[in-house]
């Protein structure tokens, strides 16, 4: 299957470049603000620099020389905006189809396109080296950097310093400074160059420094791995390589949309509950050209959103896709984009588009009412996590509603 895929690339790589550059599309990421916040951003903050003085001596103990940590804080401010970018993340709620209508556009779909014929012998290389289908590759790049068009502009440096002193994930970003900084260290960037997200997500696929410096490779053979240039060759490499590390298996697809048969048991649709798709067709669940789904391996049956929209046969790709991002409707969109990329229509099924997503606020009122109601979840952590899931389907099934695990508001409705 790969060496088919590799004669068709190859081909695509001798045909005429398009006419118009790639048009940049809107990032899927929110942007969402505080104007409380922003108030103090860019401003010195007094507590911000003595953190960063204790953090000096914890960087030259761990071997950080004192000139290039000076160089790489020099001009180091507090930035308020990172910090209200990172507090209004756990408000932020789309329902996936809301999700897939921007990371999956048709001017994605277009420019994605576009790229893949452009890169046709990069992505060629990169797929033979790796073993990693280009279209997953190019759809991870059309949804972290819009193909490189939207890399992001905020110091990492900065935004990485003002996250672990913000101390909500201390550990978590303090680890990603340091990491940042045996970059700089290393000689791969310059300070100044080493820009990304205001989440320190860096390059055409968005790696995080520790990501970087376990998986980052030189895709085009120059002897350096950069990843925040206008070439995309290396960037492109090592998500190939990050995703093969974290047990890609080539020629299996993410996921597959089923029909399910009249009187389908909803408790089957679980991550847990994984059978060959031959022993789902015996049951009924079929592909939409209605014949079984070809054996791919194991896979379990997914509802993203409940009964009432399109259902998924996936499959271990699904998983390592997971990685990248764990948000199911991230790695729906990544597979349903290289599907688009790769010339596949939209989803058949509708989507239950007069439902609205639950807020973080909600999501945790609904598992304090199932625990309330004697089904608990184990957790009031506003995620719809499987232990969320179970608990929903066992007040479901006592109820005599359909189980299909589905958080919605009419089910929030109903506990209230």
């Amino acid at each position: 299957m790969v060496l088919k895929r590799l004669v068709f690339l190859s081909a695509l790589a001798a045909a005429p470049a398009p006419a118009q550059p790639l048009a940049p599309d809107a990032s899927h990421r929110p942007q969402a603000r505080d104007p409380d916040l922003l108030i103090a951003q860019g401003t010195a903050n007094a507590a911000f620099d003595r953190w960063i003085e204790g953090f000096r001596a914890r960087a030259l103990a761990r071997g950080i020389e004192p000139a290039l940590f000076d160089a790489a804080f020099a001009g180091i401010r507090y930035n308020a905006d990172v910090i209200a970018r990172d507090r209004n993340q756990a408000e932020f709620s789309k329902a996936l189809w809301e999700y897939l209508d921007t990371a999956v556009s048709d001017i994605r779909v277009s420019n994605g396109r576009d790229a893949f014929a452009r890169h046709a012998e990069l992505l060629a290389r990169i797929e033979a080296d790796h073993g990693v289908e280009a279209e997953i590759v190019t759809a991870i790049w059309g949804l972290e950097s819009a193909y490189g068009a939207v890399r992001g502009d905020t110091h990492v440096v900065e935004a990485m310093a003002t996250l672990a002193h913000d101390g909500r994930r201390r550990d978590f970003f303090e680890g990603q400074l340091m990491a940042a900084l045996r970059i700089l260290q290393a000689g791969d960037v310059t300070p100044r160059d080493m820009t990304g997200s205001w989440a320190g997500a860096m390059g055409h696929t968005q790696f995080i420094p520790t990501s970087y410096l376990d998986y980052a490779v030189d895709g085009d053979g120059d002897g350096r791995r950069d990843i925040w240039g206008d070439d995309p060759a290396d960037a492109l490499a090592s998500t190939a390589h990050y995703l093969a590390r974290h047990g890609w298996q080539a020629g299996q697809p993410w996921g597959i949309e089923v029909t399910l048969p009249e009187g389908f048991d909803y408790t089957l649709a679980n991550r847990r509950i994984t059978r060959a798709p031959s022993d789902w067709a015996e049951i009924g669940i079929l592909g939409l050209d209605g014949q079984p789904v070809p054996d791919h391996g194991r896979a379990a049956i997914l509802l993203p959103a409940g009964h009432r929209g399109a259902a998924f046969m996936i499959f271990d790709n699904f998983a390592v896709l997971e990685h990248y991002n764990t948000a199911d409707s991230y790695v729906i969109a990544v597979g349903h984009l290289a599907d688009r990329i790769a010339g596949a229509g939209p989803f058949a099924a509708d989507w239950p588009r007069e439902d609205r997503a639950l807020t973080f606020v909600e999501r945790q009122e609904l598992q304090r009412l199932l625990r309330d109601a004697g089904f608990d979840p184990q957790g009031v952590d506003g995620r719809i996590g499987p232990l969320t899931i179970d608990a929903i389907r066992a007040y479901q099934l006592d109820r005599g509603l359909v189980p299909d695990g589905y958080a919605s508001v009419r089910l929030l409705e109903r506990l209230r």
